[in-house]
């Protein structure tokens, strides 16, 4: 064979070489493309109960993984490191819990949070009760995040510390004992009788917070800030009322005197410090993680003095700091839809905001087997539906935490109530 044909050949073959390579090509332009893996952060604080979830959308969704960050981390440092990381324009998850305390406060920089409606969520309002979706959608019309829960009210109460104060136990007989907050501190008073050296509720100001709540919802609609922005702690006649009525506790010698969210409170559920504790439904989820096993059936819940009401709540986020916003988005829809918010309920007990989710068989027969077969779902779940919207202002937190300081300082024997009140008016104006 000559060059000349060697050439021809080679040709040839180069020709064939290239047609295979461009048919090839042409057979795989229509399949689909590997979905980009991504990491989806989920910045939380104390227990959502998603964990479930996570794993049945990770499997449904291979490429994206969930980590989420803060588990069991307190509200005011949850808060304070999304204040930071927001000016900061770094470091946020792409999905962050944001709590019905601060959602006000996080409005006003709605600029900075993706406006949920561009995927889809104003279609999905009739998820949520009325008043929960309402509280969600700035004043321009931005749906800022979409709902987890309500912190529908409860009283939750231990049964062995009960029993030894010759005190029924059955939570249809407790409740009956204390229809109104004066009740309640007269039960104190027969508890403290019998067993002097066990507070009969943990710490003055988580009473003091489920009666402002529930007050401020049957009256005024308010706590610290009207909705015109006016600060109100020393106008409006729900924070007076709470105020006095926590007063009254601490004058008759009821509170354990525990630091609510410290490790002596958390020892306290533990040493069975004190017998009661209000309880908004989250808080089941609280105490069960702080009990552990040793605390099964020694708890159960009865209503609420005073007649219900709500504190608590949150809602799900995302940032415009985040690189896969319409990710997030699907997953926000995934976990705050009815199916997630039951999950959600039965793991750690957060009651739903959603009103399918309330009518689930699945929620209203549920019982928790560690507060004595408690039927949660009935016990929580029957007012939520009517539950009214409390105006909570732009520094709901800051003004309450020095609200609960004064408090504490009468608690502690360090101030008299007359100063406790100035001192919680003078901090809490200096703060708003």
């Amino acid at each position: 064979m000559g060059v000349t044909s060697r050439r021809r050949t080679f040709a040839a073959i180069a020709l064939v070489a290239t047609t295979a390579l461009g048919l090839t090509a042409c057979g795989t332009s229509d399949e689909p493309a590997k979905a980009e893996d991504i990491t989806l952060n989920v910045d939380v604080f104390g227990n959502f109960g998603y964990e479930q979830l996570y794993k049945d959308y990770m499997t449904a969704h291979p490429n994206i993984k969930i980590v989420e960050r803060g588990t069991g981390s307190q509200l005011g440092d949850h808060t304070q490191q999304m204040t930071q990381r927001l000016a900061a324009g770094s470091g946020l998850g792409d999905i962050v819990a944001i709590e019905e305390g601060t959602l006000v406060e996080f409005q006003a920089k709605s600029g900075q949070f993706v406006d949920l409606a561009q995927y889809g969520a104003k279609e999905l309002s009739g998820n949520f009760l009325p008043f929960k979706w309402k509280q969600s959608v700035t004043p321009d019309g931005k749906v800022l995040g979409l709902g987890t829960d309500v912190g529908g009210l409860a009283m939750c109460y231990r049964t062995d510390l009960f029993k030894a104060a010759g005190l029924p136990v059955d939570r249809a007989e407790v409740s009956k004992l204390w229809p109104t907050w004066d009740d309640y501190i007269n039960v104190g008073k027969t508890f403290k009788a019998k067993t002097p050296n066990v507070g009969f509720l943990d710490a003055v100001t988580n009473t003091y917070n489920t009666i402002l709540m529930q007050k401020a919802g049957q009256t005024t609609g308010y706590t610290y800030y009207d909705e015109a922005g006016a600060v109100t702690i020393d106008t409006n006649p729900a924070v007076k009322d709470s105020f006095d009525l926590a007063t009254k506790i601490l004058d008759a010698g009821l509170s354990a005197k525990l630091q609510a969210w410290s490790e002596e409170w958390n020892a306290g559920f533990k040493n069975a410090k004190f017998a009661t504790i209000a309880c908004p439904a989250w808080m089941t989820g609280y105490i069960t993680s702080q009990n552990g096993d040793s605390g099964k059936g020694k708890w159960d819940i009865a209503a609420v003095p005073g007649g219900g009401g709500n504190w608590g709540g949150s809602f799900l986020s995302v940032p415009k700091q985040s690189k896969h916003q319409k990710e997030a988005a699907e997953l926000v829809k995934f976990l705050t839809n009815p199916a997630g918010q039951i999950a959600s309920f039965k793991s750690k007990g957060n009651l739903p905001s959603s009103p399918q989710a309330l009518d689930d068989p699945a929620v209203k027969a549920y019982v928790n087997e560690y507060f004595t077969n408690a039927p949660t779902g009935e016990i929580f779940g029957a007012g939520a539906k009517s539950l009214k919207p409390v105006y909570l202002g732009p520094k709901n937190n800051a003004v309450r935490t020095e609200v609960e300081n004064a408090l504490r300082s009468l608690e502690q024997g360090k101030r008299s109530a007359a100063d406790a009140w100035t001192a919680a008016i003078k901090d809490g104006k200096a703060k708003a």
